[in-house]
């Protein structure tokens, strides 16, 4: 068992000396002894809840993590925070509280640790904003941490193939073009979700999964197991003294999560063509840190990366598969052979990337994930637009696209509800690029997930047929032409919310471009004459959020970041 002096550690200013003996007594009242007030105390923070299946085996978890903190040497806290769960969240205003809770599990959690004097952290997640909320507390903090996930649901069973909640949203857009019963619906939403855990395919937590690995938070394969494998609390344990090895090398996260292990992390999310919101958490992290990486820098990497793992939406296979097929090590290993990632990032394994690679081997004889010589696309799975249209820049997901230009006239709406009704009523036509702003981080305020629009567009046979431009942001599960994080965005002035039903915009997810046909000129008399939208929320957290929102582009942040960093936590 490791031995600690906690004369250096935050927890020193909780637990030592006479003058904390109020505090110390608190402890008892928990049946804590003075021997484990005596140790490093340790945050074990989790998101349960019982608002979705991405949550609820996280407690069980927490459990595990805190025998494997006992055992070697600290005293854990558990705590819970929020979460919003995108699944029902999705297609009305409470998706307006999705991103805003990934910064509210940041500052809750930073809050707690601050407030206790926490000396390190382990993290749980389980759902999309869960698992970057946790993270970006974690660089905030930089104490020594431990991410672990909680672990994606069993995929469902219908008509004999695999499904998942995506299958249920697009068989709304089904059932409103008449080509799926309402019977046969009820059937398919009994059989999508058949137990815990977040969302099967490679949509926003699955992909922050795997950014958890690639970016040295969390221990190898620890991704993988779905939530319901009680595999799952070995990792749980493992990371319980992982955290303990770290704070004993004082090992922290900012000593991890660097510019070239960011990179890395880009890289997997190309790799796996994941989810879009991808390119809004890694520049908060980098926000975090002190350091730009922003929108177009998580697109370089995407452009130079290998599409290898046919992953949901865009493919075939859901992550229960890619674990049975290797895991994310596998895929880093053949990335790493190849020269895409840095091997020589840390992590928390306190091994380089490289060290815990050396003696993966890959599988060939699994159809999930290829070498990188031979990938799926030479491109990764998303990529970066920039022009006119978004100056600051967008992203699209092209993963199982067969097209990827599109060229097309606006459809001008200004909420989600408005283009949604539309689309279910069918009133648009096969060349149409959808248009929906005032969704973006400060105007939303919030900026919303689309996924209910663009099921039912899918849903209805028209995936391919129109795009969909917005300044809010897609579901991981989105599939389709469909371009987000426009920026600037529309409610301060950005040219999407200069344009016009009829307006010809041009597409190019090849050469990265997105523009409409209007001079500088013509951009520059709308603009005189464009007045900002007042925001739909006058008080609350929605209220201050709109207040102190960045843009996109850098991460939707809400704080200044690192750079404006006076006092460390971790040194207090």
């Amino acid at each position: 068992m490791n031995k600690f002096n906690k004369r250096k550690l935050p927890s020193r200013h909780t637990s030592l000396g006479a003058d904390k003996a109020p505090q110390r007594s608190f402890y008892y009242a928990m049946g804590e002894t003075e021997k484990d007030v005596a140790k490093p105390f340790v945050g074990v923070v989790s998101t349960w809840n019982e608002a979705a299946p991405c949550n609820i085996a996280l407690m069980r978890q927490a459990q595990s993590v805190k025998k494997g903190v006992k055992f070697s040497g600290g005293t854990p806290r558990e705590f819970c925070t929020i979460t919003v769960t995108d699944g029902i969240a999705m297609g009305h205003e409470g998706m307006k509280s999705s991103l805003v809770s990934r910064d509210v599990i940041a500052d809750s959690t930073e809050l707690t640790v601050r407030g206790h004097c926490y000396d390190a952290l382990v993290g749980v997640a389980g759902c999309d904003k869960s698992l970057p909320g946790l993270m970006m507390a974690m660089l905030r903090l930089n104490v020594p941490s431990v991410f672990i996930y909680g672990g994606s649901i069993l995929p469902g069973r219908y008509n004999g193939k695999d499904v998942t909640v995506l299958d249920v949203f697009e068989g709304v857009g089904k059932y409103s073009s008449g080509k799926m019963s309402e019977h046969a619906l009820r059937k398919l939403e009994l059989k999508a979700c058949p137990s815990a855990g977040a969302c099967g395919g490679q949509f926003t937590a699955n992909t922050m999964a795997c950014v958890s690995e690639a970016i040295g938070l969390a221990l190898p394969y620890s991704a993988g197991t779905p939530a319901p494998y009680e595999q799952r609390d070995l990792y749980a344990l493992q990371s319980g003294k992982a955290v303990m090895n770290l704070l004993k090398k004082n090992i922290r996260p900012r000593d991890i999560v660097t510019r070239k292990s960011l990179e890395n992390a880009a890289t997997i999310v190309a790799a796996t063509g994941g989810s879009t919101n991808a390119a809004l958490h890694l520049p908060a992290f980098a926000n975090e840190i002190g350091i730009k990486f922003d929108l177009m820098d998580v697109a370089k990497i995407f452009k130079k990366t290998p599409y290898l793992a046919d992953l949901k939406p865009g493919g075939r296979y859901v992550a229960k598969d890619m674990w049975k097929a290797g895991g994310v090590p596998m895929l880093l290993k053949t990335l790493l052979d190849g020269g895409y990632i840095h091997g020589n990032c840390m992590t928390v394994t306190g091994k380089t990337m490289k060290e815990n690679l050396k003696k993966v081997k890959f599988n060939n004889n699994q159809k999930v994930m290829r070498k990188y010589f031979n990938p799926l696309s030479n491109d990764g799975g998303v990529v970066g637009l920039k022009g006119n249209l978004a100056p600051d820049g967008a992203i699209v997901k092209v993963a199982g696209l067969k097209k990827l230009q599109f060229t097309g006239r606006a459809r001008c709406f200004d909420t989600e509800e408005a283009a949604y009704k539309a689309v279910l009523k069918r009133k648009y036509k096969d060349g149409d690029i959808i248009v929906i702003r005032y969704e973006g981080p400060k105007g939303g305020p919030g900026m919303r997930e689309m996924l209910q629009t663009t099921g039912a567009i899918y849903g209805q046979g028209k995936g391919e047929k129109v795009a969909l431009i917005t300044d809010g942001r897609f579901s991981g599960a989105t599939r389709g032409f469909c371009i987000g994080h426009v920026g600037p965005e529309a409610s301060v002035g950005g040219p999407i919310g200069l344009l016009k039903n009829g307006d010809t915009i041009h597409i190019d997810a090849k050469k990265g471009t997105i523009n409409v046909d209007l001079s500088k000129k013509e951009l520059s008399k709308r603009k005189k004459r464009w007045k900002p939208k007042k925001i739909n929320f006058g008080n609350g957290t929605l209220w201050k959020y709109a207040q102190t929102v960045g843009p996109a582009y850098l991460g939707a942040s809400t704080h200044p970041g690192g750079k404006n960093e006076v006092k460390c936590y971790a040194d207090i």
